[in-house]
């Protein structure tokens, strides 16, 4: 009984995981890439009177272009694990955890680098976040991602067969009932049922 309950509380288990990783993925990934965005720093250059000062402003992705490239690939990631399964799965949590570090590298330079004009510390820090976030789901399924459900084989494409189901004979009216289903399936297999 104890055994039943054990293996029906599997699959749930490996659902929630599932989702969990793929919202710490997401939700890092899009952090980082908002954060990455936004303002960094302000400098202002002086002009002659009685002209104001310019304002010239930079974003994380001005002084760090592969940052918001690093944060886009880990959403595409993210949505990916859903569709993969098994060893690839592991292989893609993997990458997800380097790129996520790699974000937060990103962001730990942001904090600690001296940047001309007045600098923003708390868009690099929300990047290092959202980068630690990405990571974690990323770690979460390289280790674990293999025992997780996959998608259902009915979006995998079918084999293709060899044989072809016989045409119906002209003249044999309209196609009704079991041809109906023979005319679909030769049309996802990528035939021309109306070829005799």
């Amino acid at each position: 009984m104890s055994g039943e309950i054990e293996a029906a509380g599997r699959p749930v288990a490996g659902r929630r995981e599932l989702t969990y990783a793929v919202l710490l993925c997401l939700a890092g990934a899009g952090l980082a890439l908002w954060a990455a965005t936004r303002t960094w720093s302000v400098e202002l250059a002086a002009r002659p009177a009685p002209l104001p000062p310019v304002r010239d402003a930079h974003t994380g992705a001005g002084l760090l272009p592969w940052l918001p490239a690093l944060a886009l690939v880990g959403l595409a990631g993210g949505g990916a694990v859903l569709a993969t399964r098994g060893r690839l799965r592991r292989l893609l949590g993997g990458l997800l955890a380097v790129l996520g570090l790699a974000v937060t590298a990103g962001g730990g330079y942001g904090l600690s680098a001296s940047f001309p004009g007045e600098v923003s510390r708390h868009w690099p820090a929300l990047c290092l976040l959202g980068g630690l976030l990405a990571a974690a789901g990323g770690m979460l399924t390289a280790l674990r991602g293999e025992r997780w459900p996959a998608m259902g084989a009915r979006y995998e494409r079918p084999a293709r067969k060899t044989a072809t189901p016989a045409a119906p004979a002209a003249g044999a009216g309209p196609v009704t009932g079991r041809r109906t289903t023979e005319a679909w399936d030769a049309l996802d297999r990528g035939e021309d049922p109306t070829v005799s």
